[in-house]
């Protein structure tokens, strides 16, 4: 059965651009395997929570600009889902770093929300739209993800977070709209995106609380 037009997929996006789907979903299934490890849950959890926050955000992109949920149609996105979670289940507690969820969280964060800018563009959303849809993509997912470990919710934490997503899509966005190229937009808003978050984990940056 044909596709509406409003969803045809727009031109394929840059080569470039779909690694950086494929690095958020990794790193950001690899991050709720290392939840579920600190857990202590099951294998049947790992996978659970590594395909729940590495397509999170990317669902509810495809679902609010009208596009083909990402997931739906192909093999390999659930596969690289359950290959993270084996992964982790088969490192021992001592081979993950204590900090490695915070890190692969960042670089998933990073590479999230300059993909889901990049889309949201391709399928002719606005430019502030997209750049929410940036956010959206690299935040959900962890969101989720937290949610359901009985975690605090990463919106609920001082240090850098949303920001950090903020930041890539925003710069993504705005590269985009002066016309250069999406090679560009995606490492200046994702080294700058990943820059900020590092910095928040390596020296606890934070944003100023409400104290009225």
């Amino acid at each position: 059965m044909a596709l509406p037009p409003t969803m045809l997929p727009p031109p394929i996006l840059p080569d470039a651009l779909v690694l950086l789907d494929y690095v958020g979903i990794a790193v950001f299934a690899v991050s709720g395997a290392i939840l579920a490890a600190e857990k202590k849950q099951t294998l049947v959890t790992f996978i659970f929570f590594a395909v729940v926050t590495g397509v999170g955000g990317g669902t509810m992109r495809d679902l609010l600009i009208g596009a083909p949920v990402f997931w739906v149609h192909t093999n390999s996105t659930l596969l690289i889902c359950i290959a993270a979670a084996f992964g982790v289940w088969f490192l021992s507690r001592h081979a993950i770093a204590d900090k490695a969820l915070l890190w692969f969280d960042a670089v998933g964060l990073a590479a999230y929300a300059t993909y889901g800018a990049s889309k949201a563009l391709a399928y002719g959303v606005a430019p502030v739209p997209a750049f929410a849809m940036g956010v959206m993509t690299a935040c959900v997912g962890g969101i989720i993800r937290d949610v359901l470990a009985g975690e605090p919710s990463i919106l609920m934490r001082p240090e850098l977070y949303v920001t950090a997503a903020a930041l890539a899509s925003g710069l993504y966005v705005l590269v985009a709209i002066a016309g250069g190229p999406a090679l560009l937009g995606a490492l200046v808003g994702g080294l700058a995106g990943f820059a900020l978050r590092a910095a928040a984990i390596a020296r606890g940056l934070s944003l100023p609380a409400y104290g009225r």
